[in-house]
């Protein structure tokens, strides 16, 4: 393909894309195929010899869309937000294109520097502590990693180094594996799997801290396991802070949480994935009340800011606390600017070497959009989650099991798991609109995220029409089986 022909698919592929977006109601939002599907629909091996686009573009509808779930469809209720946007679309574009490799600051100036100001620019948004900023001379700054779990298990592995050289310069005897033996991470007991996946790839003990009713973790929780495990020769060294929790939205409780974390020199990270996006919002800033206490913060502008995975915002109090655990420099990626103070080399601040132009999204979104456009996105989100919640409390064979904060809603069938399991069936095999499940203690509760940027009213309306007409049918051959039992 020359780029004569580029430019003529080029216009085709984002027509096709364009379509796909514009039309996406109209397919059904999870696919019919069973494992194994796609196998049979192609060839065994590559082609010898080169086939032509028209022959690759007819296969799109053909072989990938039929497995297809389509995350961007007004009736994906299901995990979280995956954003979207066209400005971001094209920002992509524009990075496949250019596709530099940004490892350091000389590998291209731009990609480097238009992330450690974009970053500032996110921050100032959240109206995060100016220690989180890189500005002209901070000490800390703000990175884009592939997704939260790459921060927290970044901010894992820094605390682990930290504590390491903390308690090696105090007692020299010990060996690293001796001190590795006794450091315990700690998480919420709602916190994300990602968490227990970090420390069991950083080698350590992880703990889950009991949350209170509210599936909160709250200060004197967190202290009761801190003491019985420094009692029995533990080294607490990392707590994860989850604002927004998978299951439900719960918050931890940073203002409680926080003191004790810096007075038993733990480092505290925030794990903000989807809420954090919603904390440019004024009304909701106070949910990260609490922050400056943390030496790590991460959200997802790619869950709920129109920004196209992957773009994961992580800012850190001191950078070098993660260039201190990760740098390496053979000569063949120094260069002569790295010494100047002014240059950030972010292969020190992740785990792969190289990373992509990933700030020109966040830039082309964060001109095109205003502050106010992303600010009126998450308030419509939130409005249309008050809409089905309301829905829900108006029909008293329903209960909503968490309180509704942001986009989430986790409500149920008052009754038994089989019942609520039995229902989520039916919705998830009718494929007219999708969701999951999660476990609230013992509850199995189902969970209605707004997701899509489309969504309005009438799909809210539509998918709760739905959900109350097949909870009817279930209720009545469940009381008929019920009967005969």
């Amino acid at each position: 393909m020359d780029a004569a022909e580029f430019r003529k698919r080029g216009k085709e592929m984002v027509d096709y894309v364009a379509d796909y977006l514009e039309k996406i109601e109209k397919r059904q939002v999870f696919p019919d195929v069973e494992p194994g599907y796609l196998r049979p629909l192609i060839a065994d091996c590559a082609p010898q010899d080169p086939e032509s686009f028209e022959d690759v573009f007819k296969d799109i509808e053909k072989i990938i869309m039929p497995g297809v779930t389509h995350w961007h469809s007004p009736y994906f209720f299901a995990y979280f937000p995956s954003a979207s946007s066209f400005p971001a679309l094209l920002a992509d574009m524009l990075c496949g294109g250019i596709g530099c490799v940004g490892f350091s600051w000389a590998a291209s100036p731009a990609c480097t520097e238009l992330e450690t100001v974009m970053l500032d620019w996110l921050g100032k948004m959240l109206n995060l502590p100016e220690e989180f900023l890189a500005g002209k001379d901070g000490q800390g700054g703000g990175v884009i990693q592939g997704s939260a779990s790459e921060a927290t298990l970044i901010a894992l592995l820094a605390a682990r180094t930290k504590i390491i050289r903390q308690v090696q310069s105090e007692k020299p005897e010990l060996t690293e594996t001796e001190i590795m033996g006794r450091l315990v991470a700690y998480a919420s007991d709602q916190a994300h799997s990602s968490v227990e996946r970090a420390a069991l790839i950083g080698a350590v003990k992880i703990k889950n801290v009991p949350s209170d009713d509210t599936f909160s973790v709250c200060g004197s929780a967190l202290k009761k396991v801190l003491d019985e495990d420094k009692a029995a020769g533990l080294i607490p060294f990392f707590f994860c802070a989850t604002l927004g929790t998978t299951p439900c939205c719960s918050f931890d409780k940073l203002l409680e949480l926080g003191p004790i974390c810096n007075k038993e020199n733990i480092w505290m990270h925030i794990d903000a994935a989807y809420a954090g996006s919603a904390f440019i919002c004024p009304e909701f800033r106070h949910l990260l009340n609490g922050v400056e206490f943390a030496d790590s913060f991460n959200f997802n502008p790619h869950k709920w800011l129109l920004v196209n995975f992957d773009c994961s915002a992580m800012w850190v109090k001191k950078r070098s606390d993660l260039i201190g655990a990760f740098k390496l420099e053979p000569l063949y990626l120094q260069h002569h600017h790295q010494e100047s103070g002014l240059v950030t080399d972010y292969r020190h601040w992740q785990i792969p070497l190289g990373r992509r132009f990933r700030s020109l999204k966040l830039w082309f979104v964060l001109r095109m959009y205003g502050v106010k456009g992303l600010q009126e996105h998450i308030r419509k989100h939130i409005r249309l989650s008050h809409q089905f919640e309301h829905l829900v409390l108006q029909d008293e064979r329903f209960e909503i099991c968490a309180e509704v904060v942001l986009g989430l809603v986790c409500f149920r069938l008052k009754g038994s798991n089989e019942l609520n399991e039995a229902l989520l069936k039916s919705i998830n095999d009718a494929k007219k609109i999708h969701l999951v499940p999660c476990h609230l203690r013992e509850k199995f509760v189902l969970r209605f995220a707004i997701c899509s940027r489309t969504v309005e009213s009438t799909h809210i309306r539509f998918a709760w029409q739905h959900i109350s007409q097949l909870a009817t049918d279930l209720l009545k051959t469940w009381e008929q089986n019920h009967h005969q039992q």
